[in-house]
C-alpha cells in the first residue's frame, strides 16, 4: 500500500485548509485510515481517523469539532478537513492506513501500517 498526502501550506489563524491522502494498493476496502502530526522535539499526535465505511471516526481531543475526517472510496482518497487553524496546528501531517485493528479506530501510531510523506502546515498568528 502506498499513501501520498498533499495539501499543506500557509495560512493563517482562522483559516481553513484541506488535506488529501491518495491511497494506492491492495484490501484497501478494510482499512482504517488517519492522521497524525509531528512537531519537532514532541511525539507523533493522533489527529483524526475513521472507518472505510466512515460510519466509525475518533479524533484527537485538540481538533474535536474543527477537523473533519472523510473518504471517497471509489477514488481511494481519505481527506482531513481542518477549519479554524490555530497556530498550534502547526506540524508536519501524515496520513496511515492499517489493518491491523480489524476496522476499530485506533489513535495508537504503532498500530498503523502504513505511512505517508508528510505534508507541511504552517499557521501563522
Amino acid at each position: 500500500v502506498q499513501l501520498q498526502a498533499s495539501g499543506g501550506g500557509l495560512v493563517q489563524a482562522g483559516d481553513l485548509l484541506r488535506l488529501s491522502c491518495a491511497a494506492s494498493g491492495p484490501t484497501l476496502n478494510l482499512y482504517v485510515m488517519g492522521w497524525f502530526r509531528q512537531t519537532p522535539g514532541k511525539e507523533r499526535e493522533f489527529v483524526a481517523a475513521g472507518t472505510r465505511s466512515g460510519g466509525n471516526t475518533n479524533y484527537g481531543d485538540s481538533v474535536k469539532g474543527r477537523f473533519t475526517i472523510s473518504r471517497d472510496n471509489d477514488k481511494n482518497m481519505v481527506y482531513l478537513q481542518m477549519n479554524n487553524l490555530k497556530p498550534e496546528d502547526t506540524a508536519v501531517y501524515y496520513c496511515a492506513a492499517t489493518n491491523r485493528t480489524l476496522g476499530y479506530v485506533t489513535r495508537v501510531d504503532y498500530e498503523y501500517e502504513y505511512w505517508g510523506q508528510g505534508t507541511l502546515v504552517t499557521v501563522s498568528s
